[in-house]
């Protein structure tokens, strides 16, 4: 999957709204973009109401494509943010919520440089909301290894 931020289409309404300083160099920056459009209730829906119809088409596009290969893959994994919020989990034959305590949501996504941090957090379902409306939910509190096993042993549990 690619980036719908990278669309011309996209990057052209984007622009449009917020200004050129969200796309230096005609490539988004999502952190100038989140500063822009957690700014206000409205700006934040306007950019939902842009980008997840679009979600929900690329990954039925994706999986469509998938599912003719020969052979077909064993499981098609997407990570999508807000995909409760965005009522976009009916796409999908299950889901797996993964949780965190908020500190270590907070320094993870402060240390990939994420901003309005506080605003999105608002935005999201609590952790536990998620974990309930999830087919599985897996707690992310150790490291990558030890998430990628957890991760690989509910995938083997989902497609027996």
């Amino acid at each position: 999957m690619h980036s719908l931020y990278g669309t011309d289409a996209v990057k052209e309404r984007v622009v449009e709204r917020f200004g050129p300083e969200v796309a230096p160099d005609g490539v988004v920056d999502r952190g100038a973009l989140a500063a822009r459009a957690f700014a206000t209730e409205e700006d934040r829906r306007w950019l939902e109401q842009l980008l997840w119809p679009r979600v929900g088409e690329a990954v039925a596009a994706w999986r469509a494509r998938a599912e003719r290969a020969l052979p077909p893959p064993r499981a098609l994994v997407v990570e999508t943010p807000l995909l409760f919020e965005a009522g976009l989990e009916r796409g999908y034959d299950a889901t797996i919520a993964i949780v965190a305590d908020e500190r270590i949501r907070a320094a993870r996504a402060e240390s990939r440089g994420h901003r309005a941090l506080t605003e999105r957090t608002e935005r999201q379902l609590s952790q536990d909301e998620k974990a309930q409306r999830a087919t599985c939910a897996v707690v992310n509190d150790g490291t990558e290894a030890e998430l990628e096993a957890t991760l690989s042993a509910v995938l083997d549990r989902l497609c027996e």
